[in-house]
């Protein structure tokens, strides 16, 4: 059965569906980003509510930006903003549910002045973003917003629409101000260490380059919330299209499949209102931070040090590397050799207990997550969950051998040939530039991690680059089961 409004009751009784009318629904969050992480984190909180007769005017209107954006509205305008979201648990059972908080969306390259139009509004309270870690324009090496990008300069400069999330934001504000309105808020929902603190830095930094007196303006008035966002959430492919049709019954263009754990911490800094999340699940907080770290550097962090070693090894899902005892021993040893001491104490959380759900969540068979979809633009990854714990570690004088392993696995990988000489697709925006340097480790080891604009002065470090040059050398040597076996060996 075609999902649309006028099918939902029809739907099986296992699947629940919106118990609220629709079209009578404000939408008082415009929202970048609405891919599969949205669609199963945020956008599920806000139906959380809506089915609980609260947070009316806090509906969600969708705007895409790219040029694959496209495809998403056209879904979505075919099922009248309505998917299925599937809750999949380890021992095969789901939980199906048809979201309905999406109310509207927009796809910027079509027509921008409605975009603008409708940040403008006075019913725009919130403008949230899921970007992803790359999409806030900073410069690798310095951290600061990067201004040579094109795309940037077109908005600045070219008198005509704006193209960019940048540009389209900053000029929505310009006319609020002009407007004698109230500012939004900005919330940003990526895995980005201090994600409020960033998204004010690169939203004031475009401001100040268009119109100075807006930046002042947006420093007094616009509130830029940190969170904390959790739940794994892998690609929607073919085959999950399929399953739900089989086993739903529901004809779907893009369903939503995510794990049963879903978390979301989020500082309460607003410039004009909030939905009451709380009552959602939403755990409310004055200082974000030490959920933050937590999550980065044990789960994201986690991620990536599961992913190259897996894909040598000749894994191509999360669920069965995990729950091989040895990945699973390294990963362990990792969060507690070399996380834990970065972090902060974590109000409510037993820093242990989370640990081992990590491992656990990882290894549900039935998300079917790819090792592939890890390993994907690792140059906005590692930077931002796992240098930092080495920085940390390297100043304190603790343990980075673990951690340094990590970046070797990425430098292997990035050679773009597995162990049996196959190659690899490297998915990544620098991949043009960091392939050419991984396939010269041979001759010259350090290559890839003297790439400063990626790893600042890490090459410089001897305590990290003895404990990298032996993972390297291992890797090419044993390969990557032999490495984790002696790397796991207690020394």
């Amino acid at each position: 059965m075609q999902l649309s409004t006028a099918t939902l009751g029809s739907l099986p009784a296992t699947v629940s569906t919106p118990n609220y009318p629709r079209d009578e629904i404000g939408a008082g969050i415009i929202h970048f980003g609405v891919g599969g992480f949205h669609r199963a984190h945020q956008a599920m909180y806000i139906d959380t509510l809506l089915n609980a007769h609260k947070a009316t005017s806090w509906g969600i209107c969708g705007v895409g930006v790219m040029p694959g954006d496209k495809r998403m509205k056209d879904a979505l305008d075919a099922q009248d903003g309505l998917y299925t979201l599937v809750s999949r648990h380890a021992d095969g059972t789901w939980d199906a549910r048809v979201i309905g908080s999406i109310v509207a969306y927009l796809y910027a390259p079509d027509d921008p002045e409605a975009v603008i139009e409708k940040m403008a509004s006075p019913a725009t309270r919130i403008v949230s973003l899921t970007v992803t870690e790359g999409g806030y324009n900073l410069q690798h090496d310095t951290g600061e917003f990067d201004t040579t990008n094109p795309a940037i300069q077109h908005d600045l400069t070219s008198g005509k629409a704006p193209a960019t999330t940048f540009g389209l934001v900053i000029e929505a504000l310009a006319r609020r101000r002009e407007r004698g309105m109230p500012s939004f808020t900005i919330m940003s929902c990526d895995n980005i260490e201090g994600n409020g603190h960033v998204a004010r830095k690169v939203f004031t930094a475009y401001a100040e380059l268009k119109e100075p007196p807006l930046a002042d303006w947006m420093r007094a008035n616009t509130r830029f919330p940190n969170s904390m966002v959790d739940r794994i959430t892998p690609a929607t492919t073919p085959d999950v299209t399929a399953q739900v049709a089989d086993r739903l019954g529901i004809d779907d263009l893009w369903p939503v499949v995510a794990e049963p754990f879903t978390s979301w911490v989020l500082e309460d800094d607003f410039s004009d209102g909030r939905p009451d999340l709380d009552e959602a699940g939403v755990h409310i907080v004055d200082d974000v931070a030490p959920y933050e770290l937590m999550k980065l550097r044990l789960l994201n962090a986690s991620h990536q040090g599961l992913c190259y070693f897996a894909y040598l090894a000749g894994y191509r899902f999360v669920h069965d590397a995990a729950s091989d005892p040895l990945f699973a021993r390294f990963l362990l040893d990792y969060m507690n050799r070399e996380a834990t001491p970065t972090l902060k104490p974590v109000p409510g959380v037993d820093l242990d207990d989370y640990k081992q759900t990590l491992i656990e969540r990882f290894s549900n068979p039935e998300i079917a997550d790819t090792i592939a979809r890890l390993c994907a633009e690792s140059s906005d990854r590692i930077p931002k969950w796992l240098l930092p714990v080495i920085r940390e570690n390297l100043a304190a004088g603790g343990d980075v051998r673990l951690s340094a392993a990590i970046v070797a696995s990425w430098a292997r990988y990035a050679e773009g040939v597995d162990e049996h000489g196959q190659p690899i697709e490297v998915v990544d925006q620098l991949r043009d530039s960091l392939m050419p340097l991984a396939q010269r480790q041979h001759e010259e080891p350090l290559a890839f991690v003297k790439n400063t604009s990626v790893f600042g002065t890490l090459a410089e470090e001897p305590r990290f680059i003895d404990a990298y040059r032996w993972t390297l050398n291992s890797l090419h040597r044993d390969g990557a089961r032999a490495t984790l076996e002696a790397l796991t060996t207690p020394t």
